[in-house]
């Protein structure tokens, strides 16, 4: 790992719902969604980080929390459990004097400016947790430096088709940004912000306290911060990053990420040893992949168990492909079974389910007609299955499926479910529903 940086103080924001990735982040928040089979979306930002030489590391969560401290810990397979600095995690407390949850990424800075108030460097750099990419971020820090820049915004240029999705970036020959428009419906140009942040500490403090007091801000970086400083006119520069980036907001952007890492060579080298992806592992046994298995282009885990076939999918640690089953163009998340003689096509499963024998799963060439429900979430074909459900033996499951968590063969209507259908438990999360009332009290 390389020498720390002890001048820049790093805060990624891992807060988010996540919405548009339906029921992955039901339960866990968004950097905690497990990726390429044993890693979790946090752990890339986390992971460049400490191979850039910045390890004082503070992760403001918000939704689902636990996910994430269960993940992160104390940071030890990042080398981040250490005396001085190292990595916290931060969550809002309600009922706390001057706290209350974060109404968007500029104000989850602002509740925790004390952080900042005890850094003594005069150099933040903010980062968003989930997403794909490795990237050393000393050039821009220095660029930053050397432009006395009162911000740099990390950008590159996407297919101007998914453009809207982004903030838009425009910058003159030297760097410096001209205008600057957060999700535009028709964008002017394909060049958009990562959301990766370099401040100065004084101006960023000094702008956060701002937006605090104006009641018609959305407290966020992209709609509100950047766009306020270029009116204002301080010293805002982007920072151009070349290669692969990828925000896995949606069902459909997450399994592209994933399937990107088994073309050849893949997308992301994920055991290149001069920048290596951290994560925390659990302790199973290698793989085990029977004598009648077949397995081509594919990324298993260890502690799977493969007794069929596996074809251009990624499988997390502990899932079991029993005899005669087939998982082709998808995507299988930790300790999962795909039961004897089933077939998994084109889908994305949660942890723990148990897909019954003799069930088709992602059946049809009707990829275009939407889920009824979640009609601009699922849409491509993909049919997703959420954490903890057992399906029944012998069910058909159409294209743009939704099934729920924690269902029982006995929640579903029937062993046939069309393109378009969901299926979810009508029992209602404690939990949530203890964190709304809590909430509604303050």
């Amino acid at each position: 790992m390389s020498r720390p940086n002890s001048s820049t103080l790093t805060i990624i924001l891992a807060g988010g719902q996540g919405e548009r990735l339906s029921i992955f982040s039901e339960k866990r928040a968004k950097p905690a969604v497990p990726f390429a089979g044993k890693y979790r979306i946090i752990d890339f930002a986390l992971s460049n980080c400490v191979n850039s030489g910045l390890n004082d590391i503070l992760v403001l969560t918000q939704y689902r929390p636990s996910s994430l401290h269960d993940h992160i810990g104390i940071g030890r397979p990042w080398d981040l459990d250490r005396l001085h600095g190292g990595v916290r995690i931060v969550s809002p407390y309600l009922g706390h004097k001057n706290a209350d949850w974060y109404r968007g990424t500029a104000d989850a800075v602002y509740q925790n400016l004390s952080e900042l108030a005890n850094w003594k460097g005069n150099t933040v750099l903010i980062l968003g947790g989930d997403h794909i990419y490795k990237m050393d971020y000393r050039p821009m820090i220095n660029m930053h430096l050397e432009n006395k820049a009162d911000v740099t915004v990390g950008v590159m240029h996407i297919p101007i088709e998914e453009a809207s999705r982004f903030g838009i970036v425009t910058s003159n020959e030297e760097g410096r940004i001209i205008d600057f428009q957060e999700k535009p419906k028709q964008p002017k140009s394909n060049q958009v912000s990562m959301g990766i942040y370099v401040f100065k500490k004084d101006v960023l403090v000094d702008r956060l306290l701002q937006d605090a007091k104006d009641p018609h801000t959305q407290h966020d970086f992209g709609h509100n911060i950047i766009p306020k400083m270029l009116a204002d006119g301080d010293r805002t520069y982007a920072y151009s990053f070349l290669d692969y980036w990828r925000d896995v907001g949606t069902v459909q952007s997450y399994w592209e990420a994933n399937m990107e890492l088994l073309t050849d060579p893949p997308a992301v080298d994920l055991y290149e040893r001069d920048w290596v992806i951290y994560t925390k592992s659990e302790e199973r046994p290698s793989a085990i992949i029977g004598s009648q298995a077949k397995v081509e282009r594919s990324m298993i885990s260890h502690g799977c168990q493969i007794y069929g076939q596996v074809h251009h999918s990624v499988l997390s640690p502990g899932v079991v492909v029993e005899e005669g089953a087939v998982v082709r163009d998808s995507i299988i998340m930790f300790d999962t079974v795909i039961g004897k003689n089933s077939v998994v096509d084109h889908m994305v499963i949660d942890k723990e389910v148990v897909v019954g024998p003799d069930s088709q799963l992602g059946v049809g060439d009707d990829f275009d007609t939407p889920n009824k429900l979640e009609p601009g979430r699922l849409n491509t074909g993909l049919s997703i299955i959420g954490k903890q459900s057992h399906l029944p033996a012998g069910i058909k499951v159409g294209r743009n499926v939704k099934i729920g968590t924690d269902l029982r063969p006995a929640d579903f209507p029937g062993l046939e479910l069309a393109t378009g259908a969901t299926v979810e438990t009508n029992q209602p999360d404690l939990r949530e529903l203890v964190l709304r009332l809590e909430h509604a009290k303050e």
